[in-house]
């Protein structure tokens, strides 16, 4: 069993979330609650619930808001190459529409060359993307919305060997993200975030800091005491060298 704290710091507001998860044969069942259920009392309110078979299809479900998410991965070969399938539908009250369909394609030329392509019907996108990595440490990643005609362009380059910065910009919003993430297995990951509209100067840029922390349980078998007193039966009859195989 996997949990993990995430705790989120914004200049208007601070919040917490929490994440239990467990694996049941090839499938991944994770609970996640906000600290809504906390604040406001015992009760249902940031409480969702996520269902997992990985590299095949996830679906997500917030139980008080009874908005889902569903998606399914296919991973195929063309000419020899890995091409990456996504479908992604989405039902939100925050979703104009109700509703949303992402179809999601990459495919993977060689080690540092893919090209990738984003389509979202219902908000008017079309991305074609191309992500080239360079000497294993930076990596450009330009795109271009065909609907909207307008282009997009992020770069990232890892500092040191768990510090990545990224920087994003974008044509038609006129925003400027700047991104310093930190992945370590004693300490966490940090990530901090701040955003600069560019079109319009008198505006403050906007601040974002996340910290994760992940923990590994292992909890004691409630037969313990079971295998313990089978383990001395066995040794009272002359068979101390053959233990048993640990339950946990």
């Amino acid at each position: 069993m996997e949990a993990s704290l995430t705790a989120k710091y914004q200049p208007e507001k601070a919040s917490a979330a929490a994440t239990i998860s467990f694996v049941v044969r090839d499938f991944m069942l994770r609970a996640s609650i906000s600290d809504a259920v906390v604040v406001n009392g015992p009760s249902l309110n940031g409480l969702s619930l996520t269902l997992e078979k990985p590299r095949c299809f996830a679906i997500d479900y917030d139980v008080p808001k009874k908005d889902y998410e569903f998606k399914s991965f296919h991973n195929l070969l063309l000419g020899g190459k890995p091409l990456n399938l996504s479908y992604t539908r989405t039902k939100s009250d925050a979703i104009q529409g109700d509703a949303r369909t992402i179809l999601a394609g990459s495919l993977v030329m060689d080690l540092a060359n893919k090209v990738s392509v984003n389509h979202v019907p219902e908000a008017g996108i079309m991305k074609l993307g191309y992500t080239y990595e360079y000497g294993g440490s930076t990596t450009f990643e330009p795109s271009y919305d065909v609907l909207k005609n307008s282009f997009e362009l992020a770069v990232s380059h890892r500092v040191h060997e768990d510090n990545v910065l990224r920087a994003t910009f974008d044509t038609s919003s006129k925003t400027l993200g700047v991104e310093l993430s930190q992945r370590s297995k004693l300490n966490g990951s940090l990530k901090i975030l701040a955003s600069f509209n560019l079109a319009d100067e008198q505006k403050m840029p906007k601040l974002y800091a996340e910290t994760t922390w992940d923990f590994e349980m292992r909890a004691p078998c409630v037969f313990a005491h079971r295998r313990r007193w089978f383990q001395s039966g066995r040794e009272s009859h002359g068979w101390k060298n053959t233990l048993l195989p640990p339950i946990y």
